[in-house]
């Protein structure tokens, strides 16, 4: 069955690329097609279209171009900046401190970098999901040659202390990384006032395309090559640049600059016009997340009694794309590693849902999903196997 309305609460996952933002693309997928390494003028063209992104996407996070580096997204360069940075410091020790909820290109990053020698410390967080940074100091051995603490969390939206803890990373002359894959482009971002030395995001969380992402590496880091062959991003980043994704990256960036704190509150209001309403129609939910410190367009809910893949068919089957923040991927019924960190039980945590908004999001569609999924819930409750 297709429902009549098509709402998409997913944002998180990824968003629709913007008419202008395609635009921007398409004369470097036809006309501007040279090679930025090639010294003709087919390849300078390319080239300078390459050093205009760079320099937009550094203006905008308060860096400067040399210290932006171009990958395939937030995934390669979350691994670039924790492989990167272990290598290149392997004769000052062998140590790097996370978190427990971080996105899994982190974890599973040092899960390979123990594989290599490495030994990791996983900070625990509170039942809101945020890191203190007195746990942070406290796990700095010295050994350590990195510290990865993720910006905003992807599922429950909890925004971290990231300029607290980059001050204990600074007094000891640790590099700090942080994935900002969910909060540049949706509030404001200043790399010195957050005082970290290695920046992840990706274009297709800001209404850019796929497949494009940067990392920002503050001058002076030391950092290794992740891919190896031609010399291109300074000889540190091998392979011919995705000239039309680069383009999209930075003009998508720029385009969610306008009105960005406006833009920000409004969806904040959104959102808890959303968490509110839930709160009032569905007993036994509660809130994922910090209540305060979070993403503006982030509304993590865990409804007991209820499993979240069976609430994710039926909010499509009336139109409404959300995610749940249990995986069932194989044939796994357990939550996930965040909700399992801050403490949720099995019973609990298995029933959460995530719904994230944007730039389209609407009233109107927030009250149809107030009046969506009580119905849901209940009929769903009513034979659930989780009801003792």
């Amino acid at each position: 069955m297709k429902a009549d309305k098509r709402i998409y609460l997913d944002h998180a996952a990824t968003t629709p690329v913007l008419p202008e933002v395609a635009d921007a693309m398409r004369p470097y997928l036809t006309d501007i097609f040279g090679n930025p390494s090639s010294m003709h003028s087919f390849g300078q063209e390319a080239k300078r279209a390459l050093d205009a992104s760079r320099d937009t996407v550094a203006r905008i996070i308060g860096a400067d171009a040399s210290e932006i580096y171009f990958t395939s997204g937030g995934t390669e360069a979350d691994n670039f900046a924790l492989i990167g940075v272990s290598k290149a410091n392997i004769n000052k020790g062998n140590h790097i401190v996370t978190s427990s909820i971080e996105h899994h290109a982190v974890l599973e990053t040092c899960e390979f970098l123990q594989t290599a020698g490495f030994e990791v410390t996983i900070v625990p967080v509170d039942e809101h999901g945020l890191v203190d940074p007195s746990d942070v100091e406290k796990a700095i051995t010295d050994k350590t040659v990195l510290v990865s603490i993720m910006h905003a969390n992807n599922e429950i939206g909890t925004i971290e202390l990231i300029a607290e803890i980059s001050r204990v990373t600074r007094e000891r002359g640790i590099p700090f990384h942080t994935d900002a894959v969910q909060t540049v482009g949706a509030i404001p971002m200043n790399v010195a006032e957050l005082g970290v030395d290695l920046l992840a995001l990706t274009a297709h969380k800001f209404y850019g395309p796929k497949g494009v992402g940067a990392l920002y590496v503050r001058r002076g880091t030391r950092i290794a090559r992740l891919i190896h062959g031609g010399v291109q991003e300074r000889d540190r980043r091998a392979g011919t640049e995705n000239i039309p994704g680069i383009v999209g990256l930075a003009k998508a960036l720029e385009i969610s600059q306008d009105g960005i704190e406006e833009r920000a509150r409004a969806q904040a209001e959104l959102r808890d016009y959303l968490i509110r309403g839930l709160i009032a129609r569905i007993e036994d939910m509660r809130l994922n997340g910090h209540p305060t410190k979070r993403l503006p367009n982030n509304a993590n809910v865990s409804i007991q009694h209820v499993e979240g893949e069976s609430m994710l068919l039926s909010l499509d089957m009336v139109g409404i794309a959300a995610s749940s923040g249990s995986a069932c991927t194989s044939g796994s019924l357990e939550p996930s590693h965040v909700l399992q960190a801050i403490g949720q039980p099995f019973e609990i945590a298995h029933g959460s849902i995530r719904f994230s908004l944007g730039r389209s999001t609407t009233k109107e569609d927030i009250d149809y999903v107030l009046e969506q999924m009580p119905p849901i819930v209940e009929r769903l409750r009513s034979m659930s196997p989780l009801i003792g």
